[in-house]
């Protein structure tokens, strides 16, 4: 069930960072995340899987992104969203650019420890990541 490549949004409403969390070497959801969001009209930047928290906070920096959306699908990931919080707050990134959360090993509870959002689906994604950017303007 592989769909295909949404076109590049013509005026996105944001950019988007989005990979797993290493050590996390599941594509498959994130990669829906990402398709929904750029059907949605954000500007998506794929670090693809296993990428660290210093790449995620390196990356937003680089491309001046609105979000960062990190899957976590396994607990040793789920054990470096810290590190990423972390990561960010280093990179003078926390408050400043949205960190949201999702993926079969994260609940809100973890979420809420890092000040992110959580969602559930594909759809909870692209409902969370237009609200905030609403909230931001």
């Amino acid at each position: 069930m592989m769909e295909k490549e949404p076109p590049e949004p013509e005026n996105p409403i944001g950019t988007v960072v989005i990979g797993t969390l290493e050590p996390d070497m599941h594509e498959t959801p994130k990669e829906m995340v990402r398709k929904a969001l750029k059907r949605a009209g954000f500007k998506t930047v794929d670090l693809g899987k296993a990428v660290s928290s210093e790449k995620f906070a390196a990356k937003a920096k680089e491309v001046n992104a609105n979000i960062i959306a990190v899957s976590v699908n396994i607990k040793p990931a789920k054990e470096n969203l810290p590190k990423l919080d972390q990561a960010l707050a280093s990179a003078g990134l926390k408050g400043k650019v949205i960190l949201m959360v999702g993926g079969a090993s994260v609940t809100k509870e973890d979420a809420d420890a890092i000040g992110a959002l959580y969602g559930k689906s594909k759809e909870e994604a692209v409902a969370l990541a237009k609200k905030a950017i609403q909230e931001r303007k």
